[in-house]
This record gives structure tokens, sequence and C-alpha cells, in this order.
């Protein structure tokens, strides 16, 4: 499968920020609220791995790049449903919901009670939310309208546990696809055949 992008956007800025083309291709960025590193666990990181994958199957959800960083995740993705605003809400709401949940269960959790009253703090602020806050509101989805320009959003991503310091390649980043891009599904799959970015790859 390769992947169809439409015309060039007249004006890009205008663009940015909203879902336009409800059949586009979309780079995505949230974190959480007040930048917490709360993805320092595995069972953090899995309730991220298995929402993609569900959202994948069951909710018409193509991913092309992505990288789960510890106090954000970034995206490049399609709503084949075209409703890309309604999936990255379902997504968001639920992630939201069952990572508080899996804080709260987790014994091992020495900032348990910590993280609960930021998330109250931030769910106080918002009178949107009934209780607490995970995720930031703002997402900033920015549409990719060419091939080289997703080709740059994902060395984007892929960069980015290298800029944070924490791996001197791309690939050594477990929830991370430049895993994906040199052959390996392990982790989490994604929509990627016809794109090959392999000579792009920082060393």
């Amino acid at each position: 499968m390769i992947i169809n992008v439409g015309p060039k956007a007249e004006d890009n800025m205008s663009r940015k920020y909203k879902f336009r083309d409800k059949s586009g291709i979309y780079f995505i960025s949230f974190a959480t609220v007040f930048w917490i590193d709360v993805f320092t666990r595995q069972e953090y990181f899995s309730v991220l791995e298995h929402s993609i994958d569900y959202c994948r199957k069951e909710k018409g959800m193509e991913v092309f790049a992505y990288c789960f960083m510890p106090s954000h995740v970034h995206f490049i993705f399609r709503s084949i449903k075209n409703d890309p605003s309604g999936l990255l809400r379902d997504f968001k709401g639920f992630t939201s919901r069952k990572l508080i949940q899996s804080i709260i269960d987790y014994p091992k959790e020495s900032r348990k009670e910590w993280l609960l009253r930021m998330f109250d703090k931030a769910g106080r602020k918002n009178s949107n939310v009934s209780k607490r806050q995970f995720w930031q509101q703002h997402n900033h989805p920015i549409e990719l309208w060419s091939e080289k320009v997703i080709l740059q959003k994902i060395n984007y991503i892929h960069n980015n546990p290298i800029r944070a310091g924490f791996v001197t390649d791309s690939v050594e980043w477990k929830y991370s696809s430049a895993r994906n891009y040199q052959g390996d599904q392990t982790v989490l799959k994604i929509d990627n055949e016809g794109i090959d970015i392999t000579l792009n790859r920082s060393k």
C-alpha cells in the first residue's frame, strides 16, 4: 500500500491546528498535563500500545509513524472513516481513563498520590473536565500534503529520543516506529508499506 496524498495546501499556515481534510494524513502531538513524565513504566507504555493497536483494527486508524516519549506522544496517522477529530477524541478519552486507573492500581507506583493530585489540579482548571485531566487539550494537527513532507516529519519523530539524550540511535528506543522502518514489527505494527526511509535514519 502506497500512501496517496492530496495536492499541496494553498496556505499551509491556515491549515494548521484543524482537521480541514477529513481523509488527509496528519502529524499530531499531544502531551500530559504539566508535561509530567508519566511514561516511565512498561505498564503505562502498554496502555498506549494496546490502544493504538485497537484503533488500527477497530476504529479505522492508519498509523504511519509514532513515538512515545515520557511526557508526550507523536503520530502520523489517517482516519479511513474520515473522522480524525472523533478518532483522536476517543483515543485520548480512553487512554486518559485507562492510564489514571493503571496508576491507581499499580502497587509499585511511588508517585501515585502526587500524580493524582496533579491530575486533579489540571481538572479543576478545565471546565470541560469532570474530575481528573491526564492529557493537555491542545493537539495541533498539521496536515501533510506530500510524501516529502511526510518523510520529514517521520524523521523528526524518530529523532525525538536522540534529541532528548535517551539513545544514540533511533532504533534503540523501544516505542518508536524507527524500529518498524528497519523491518521490526514486534512492538507495534504500523501501516508503513511502501515507505522506506532507511537512508534517512540518523546514526
